[in-house]
């Protein structure tokens, strides 16, 4: 049984969140807390495996209950954020603290959607509750000397890449892991990179803003009909599509709506079969944590056309869904921990 304690501040949230989660015989609310200090002494009361926190709060806010928690007792804790610029600033930071996933305000109210919101959260709850936060990532840039070293790796290796675009998907447990990734690629990487990230709307721009201003490579998020370009990165807009295009010898971004029945919003599996399609041979795929499988097939397109993919490894995933559904289908060139993957991604643009 896995034993939850929800915090928040609204009677109502406390009262949806437990609903939703009672609902599911794995889980079982053992507290509930109106604020950050008294959901620190429940924790403490309860040991429960998981947390779901909510942000804005009376006498102490939800981001200095995290820290608190993280430092004295840590263990899985899920935001509850709000669908805004600054809901999703705040969620961020939370991330970096060390918060594993987030639910939004929005979707816990009763609606049509709520079989699915319930199905949700209950996953969520269920795949974080095995992880016993083994590994926990870092939210903090690469050191300066560690990017001059990746930059005269790509000197030593030298000649032309036969790669020159990096797509990677990622869910569950993705920021840090992908400033992980993104702050150990120095400015002149000789590749563009596509990322498809499981988040709403209002997340991608800030999540892009953010990683722009800690890494030496440039991030944005990704505007239809924008030329690709090596040494910048794009974020897929959440609730559309992230693919590419050529168009005579250029390549495009293309940013869509389409395919609409998608299980996701961007999709994985929309990005890596774009660019499977387009490029084959000259493209890698990277897949990092993630629940389910999105990517599975994009992947398999992607090997059938010459192109190269990495996974992330077991040990250092928040959630070892998306990854291991590559490695199971034998798919993956290498596995490695999230700290070689920088490096790895550097050495596959010049590898066979």
């Amino acid at each position: 049984m896995i034993r939850v304690v929800v915090i928040d501040d609204s009677a109502f949230m406390r009262k949806a969140i437990s609903t939703m989660l009672a609902k599911d015989p794995e889980i079982q609310v053992v507290g509930t807390a109106h604020n950050g200090n008294e959901g620190i002494e429940r924790i403490r009361e309860l040991d429960p495996d998981v947390v779901t926190l909510d942000i804005e709060m009376p006498v102490m806010d939800g981001l200095t209950a995290l820290r608190r928690i993280m430092m004295e007792m840590p263990r899985p804790v899920i935001m509850v954020s709000s669908l805004t610029t600054e809901g999703a600033e705040a969620t961020l930071k939370a991330m970096e603290l060390g918060a594993v996933d987030f639910i939004s305000k929005e979707l816990s109210k009763v609606s049509l959607d709520i079989i699915k919101i319930e199905a949700d959260l209950q996953k969520k709850v269920k795949a974080v509750a095995k992880r016993k936060l083994r590994h926990r990532i870092p939210f903090r840039p690469v050191p300066r000397t560690a990017e001059s070293h990746l930059r005269e790796r790509i000197a030593a290796i030298g000649g032309r890449p036969v790669r020159d675009i990096v797509a990677i998907g990622v869910s569950t447990g993705g920021p840090p892991a992908v400033q992980k990734v993104l702050s150990s690629l120095p400015v002149d990487f000789p590749a563009a990179v596509l990322i498809a990230q499981h988040m709403p709307p209002a997340f991608t721009g800030p999540f892009a803003k953010r990683l722009d201003n800690v890494c030496a490579i440039s991030v944005k998020e990704a505007e239809d009909g924008e030329p690709l370009k090596p040494g910048t990165v794009y974020i897929a807009p959440g609730g559309k599509h992230l693919k590419i295009a050529q168009r005579g010898t250029k390549l495009d971004v293309v940013v869509s709506p389409d395919p609409a029945g998608a299980l996701y919003k961007p999709s994985v599996n929309v990005l890596i079969s774009s660019v499977a399609e387009t490029l084959g041979r000259r493209a890698l795929g990277v897949i990092l944590t993630g629940m389910g499988n999105d990517g599975l097939e994009g992947i398999r397109e992607l090997k059938a056309r010459g192109g190269r993919v990495l996974a992330q490894n077991d040990a250092t995933c928040v959630v070892y869904g998306m990854p291991k559904a590559i490695v199971d289908a034998g798919l993956a060139d290498g596995i490695l921990g999230i700290d070689e993957m920088g490096p790895a991604i550097i050495s596959s643009l010049y590898e066979n």
